[in-house]
């Protein structure tokens, strides 16, 4: 048996699966976000290791006897948060995670450093790991003193799990500390936030083995002495593991709160000023390239909430077949946006309304929106030297027919739709738990699930999709100074 555990920022999961993959069962547990202050988002790491007790307990359980033939863990987690402790292992002050805002000042300033994009191959984004301990260093200079290792939060739970100061590759890259090509930490980039290697965890890839289950735990757990924690991966490269998403080539698109097209590199191809994320993948010698749209179902449900109907209630009006857009468009860039445009300034906005302008047509036109942001991400993946043939669909968006065909058209590819099944973080985890204990080939455990079905591209339509995808090109342009 092999165990995936998934840090994410409203809980932690837990999940069991045997030597042939298959799930065996769950555990979860509930975490919460503390917002002392506009902009700030922290957790105390405690707490992640008291929600990875409750949630193997529950394994436990249900599942004493399985739970017992564990051989290998592996880790995943949300990643750039900041985790600081002192030489005693003592933990100095809340995780600052992913997103928190408040070291945007910091992280401008350090974008300004060329030497981060050409070693990083990303932009800083003040959601990173680097920025927020230059924040820490200027506001709790004290706290900053202290700092003997800086962990990721995944990390921190390797520490408790292991006693080991390790972090592996994917969630590393992004820190704004890694030399993203060399896979190696920056002492260059590590000096201009006042840090040093010795204040970084070692680095070792997803797949292989990073400590050993401490004793302790092992007897508690009623698992055996010898149990191997792997690297693990980030959480987005963990969820590319879980989907066989490790080739060049292969691809998905993730249609959550936020939107993420994530594709697999045999080589390392940054191009920070796309606002593209290149970053390690969690496999040897990998790489991959995000582009992250910050509203996609989450436009969805700003439109349910102004229209008082469901999400469902509204793509349902729809159809299942595609129409042609209606010359209203949508930018749906109610918080932001990240890719291509790195602007968090920029809101969103309907073009075009008239008096024939329905709810039907609001829904088409939000719909589309997210679809166009998905290909800006498209068309900045490919103008970084990435070639994509076709993608798969995960996320609560894709149960909706029309917006997968809505994707197909804009993208011009087929969208795949796995079937049933669980292929997230926590089973991506799980398998680099089986491959970092068993030395098994990463490519033959990370294979893509089974298709139910795929969506090809309505090719009547792709004209006028073109049209409306250049409309809504020029909107942002013209809105930006406003």
């Amino acid at each position: 048996m092999y165990l995936g555990l998934d840090l994410g920022t409203s809980g932690i999961k837990a999940m069991l699966i045997d030597g042939s993959q298959r799930v065996i069962g769950v555990g979860h547990a509930a975490l919460t976000v503390q917002r002392p202050h506009s902009g700030w988002s922290e957790q105390a790491p405690g707490d992640w290791i008291r929600a990875a007790e409750e949630a193997v307990g529950a394994l436990k359980a249900s599942h004493a006897k399985e739970l017992a033939a564990v051989k290998g863990i592996g880790l995943s987690g949300h990643m750039h948060g900041a985790t600081l402790i002192d030489a005693k292992d003592r933990v100095l002050r809340p995780c600052i995670l992913w997103n928190d805002t408040r070291s945007h000042e910091e992280a401008a300033a350090l974008d300004a450093d060329p030497r981060f994009r050409a070693l990083t191959g990303n932009i800083v984004f003040p959601g990173f790991t680097a920025p927020k301990l230059a924040w820490v260093a200027k506001h709790e200079p004290d706290t900053f003193a202290k700092v003997a290792k800086v962990l990721l939060p995944k990390d921190f739970l390797r520490l408790w799990l292991t006693g080991e100061y390790l972090s592996d590759m994917s969630d590393s890259a992004g820190t704004a500390w890694l030399d993203t090509g060399k896979r190696a930490w920056s002492p260059e980039l590590l000096a201009a936030t006042g840090l040093t290697v010795e204040q970084m965890p070692g680095l070792v890839e997803g797949t292989e083995r990073a400590g050993t289950l401490r004793g302790e735990l092992a007897a508690k757990w009623g698992v055996g002495s010898d149990v191997v924690v792997a690297g693990g991966a980030g959480d987005n490269a963990a969820s590319a593991c879980g989907m066989g998403t490790v080739a060049e080539g292969q691809a998905f698109v993730s249609l959550g709160t936020s939107g993420v097209l994530f594709a697999a590199n045999g080589s390392y191809l940054p191009k920070p000023e796309s606002a593209v994320h290149a970053f390690c993948h969690a496999l040897p010698n990998t790489w991959h390239q995000m582009g992250v749209i910050l509203s996609a179902t989450d436009a969805l449900n700003w439109h349910s909430g102004v229209t008082g109907k469901s999400a469902g209630e509204l793509t349902a009006e729809l159809g299942d077949d595609l129409k042609a857009p209606t010359g209203v468009t949508f930018l749906p860039y109610l918080s932001g946006e990240r890719t291509p445009h790195n602007d968090a300034k920029i809101r969103g906005a309907f073009i075009g309304l008239g008096h024939d302008s329905s709810r039907a047509v609001l829904t088409q036109a939000v719909v589309e929106g997210v679809t166009f942001a998905i290909r800006d991400s498209l068309e900045a993946l490919k103008s970084a030297g990435t070639k994509i043939d076709r993608v798969t669909a995960i996320g609560g968006g894709s149960r909706s027919r029309y917006w997968l065909a809505s994707i197909a058209t804009a993208l011009g590819l087929p969208v795949d739709v796995p079937a049933d099944g669980d292929f997230g973080a926590a089973f991506g985890a799980a398998r680099l738990g089986l491959i970092a204990a068993t030395g098994a080939d990463p490519l033959s455990v990370c294979t893509a699930p089974e298709t139910a079905e795929t969506i090809a591209p309505v090719a009547a339509l792709s004209g006028a999709y073109e049209e409306a995808y250049r409309r809504y090109r020029s909107v942002y342009p013209a809105i930006k100074g406003l």
